[in-house]
């Protein structure tokens, strides 16, 4: 997050893939790894006189192991820090000088990816900052104690302070069984004792495992000769070393404790609300497809169900949020439901669960889901209208689906979606054993009980 946070013996390149065409709005895209096993994909397109430098890292809480998490997070701050050729903080000064924007840095439980968006001629700045920090990263002492310190504060501000938002993560990670599937079932974040207990060097040791070449994907995509770009690439990245390749943690029977029900007082939340949070199949699997479309008709837009049915015509409630979230592995469905004054945790619930069980029973009409159709397509659509929205699009389909190809598949895979689907869908995840359950009650009420 934006200043804090949230070539030699080189072989000739590999073509791996060879360029898709841009029929019917399908990506161009061309894909080839250098010798250290860097990954690289480059999306041309002259119409746009920007250039948008993009990089994953293989990495995320998921990889973290019991006793030393938020080091994933922590690199996020870590990486504007400074390199052998780039001071403390100039990454940003850099970029913006030269006419760029958009320049940044996320952590999620599955990768964390790092961007800027530059006018086409300082493509070569973008991609010779990238390669600096990932050849030399200043992992120093000084720089771990600072960081260290703006992500305990980067807690304070942005979780304990924040009605709702402590609740809300005990949700997210909850639905997760934590001893069979640490890798989800702890926070992003991290904890203050795990980072407090970290010596410099399992610091030191986490950037050469999880930001070597091999372990990343440089995607490049707007305004650009490939050909001048692929020399840049060569010049930049190729003597960067690899590293050994990292072992994934496992993720066995992850939602086996469900289902689960807490209360949490919250001294900072004026009114009641209830998360609810069902465990999903993972993206390779036909129902996960039809659970984001349902998604879009349950909770998305004014006109949605439970819009419609609980803050609309009942009035019980003042908001309806819902986060469908995409793992490596199993995911999660994740619905806010924030009271009206007077609206008790349990009538929410149980308004709720009826408008669930009516969708496994009856299913969703055909308006309904070629609207949640449309809203998909619109948004593969918008994405792609800029240079970022085409690189992470093409990221996400390496990263979670195996390659490029599938930014152009994904949207075959909703569209093939049938309300038969969907019903059974429902019937089979969104299940009362399927599912944790946060009830949010302000301490003073709680303590006048």
């Amino acid at each position: 997050m934006r200043g804090r946070v949230s070539l030699t013996g080189l072989a000739a390149l590999a073509l791996l893939a060879t360029p898709a065409h841009a029929q019917g709005g399908r990506l161009a895209y061309e894909e080839f790894r250098l010798d250290n096993g860097l990954r690289v994909i480059l999306a041309p397109d002259p119409a746009v006189a920007t250039v948008a430098v993009n990089v994953w890292y293989d990495v995320g809480s998921r990889d973290e192991r019991p006793g030393r998490t938020g080091f994933a997070h922590l690199f996020e701050h870590m990486m504007f820090q400074g390199s052998a050729n780039v001071g403390k903080g100039e990454h940003f000064v850099l970029v913006e000088r030269a006419g760029g924007d958009l320049q940044n840095g996320t952590t999620d439980w599955n990768r964390t990816n790092y961007y800027q968006t530059l006018p086409s001629n300082r493509l070569n700045l973008g991609l010779w900052l990238e390669a600096d920090r990932m050849r030399s990263l200043a992992v120093t002492q000084e720089n771990f104690d600072n960081q260290r310190l703006v992500v305990k504060e980067e807690r304070r501000e942005r979780i304990d302070n924040q009605p709702y938002v402590g609740a809300m993560w005990q949700g997210l990670i909850g639905v997760f069984n934590p001893q069979t599937c640490f890798s989800y079932g702890h926070e992003i974040i991290g904890s203050f004792e795990d980072l407090e207990a970290a010596p410099t060097e399992d610091v030191r040791q986490f950037f050469r495992t999880y930001y070597a070449p091999n372990n990343a994907t440089l995607v490049v995509a707007g305004g650009f000769d490939p050909a001048e770009t692929r020399t840049l690439i060569r010049q930049y990245f190729a003597d960067i070393p690899g590293a050994p390749a990292p072992q994934r943690p496992g993720c066995t029977e992850p939602f086996s404790h469900l289902p689960v029900t807490k209360t949490v007082e919250d001294p900072r939340a004026p009114l009641p609300a209830v998360f609810v949070v069902y465990g999903l199949p993972a993206q390779d699997e036909a129902d996960f497809y039809a659970l984001e479309l349902l998604n879009g008709i349950l909770a998305v837009g004014e006109t949605s169900r439970l819009q419609d049915r609980m803050v609309d015509q009942e009035k019980a409630a003042l908001s309806v949020e819902s986060i469908f979230l995409e793992h490596r592995g199993p995911g999660e469905a994740f619905f806010w439901l924030s009271a009206a004054q007077g609206t008790t945790n349990e009538r929410l619930l149980q308004i709720f669960d009826e408008e669930i069980t009516k969708v496994a029973r009856e299913g969703v009409t055909a308006e309904e889901l070629e609207k949640a159709k449309n809203q998909r397509r619109a948004q593969a659509i918008f994405e792609r209208q800029t240079p970022h929205g085409t690189a992470e699009a093409l990221q996400h389909a390496v990263h979670f689906h195996g390659g490029p190809r599938d930014a152009d598949a994904k949207l075959a895979r909703y569209l093939a979606v049938s309300a038969s689907d969907v019903r059974r869908a429902a019937e089979r995840w969104l299940s009362v054993r399927n599912r944790a359950v946060i009830n949010v009650v302000p301490a003073t009420a709680a303590r006048q009980e």
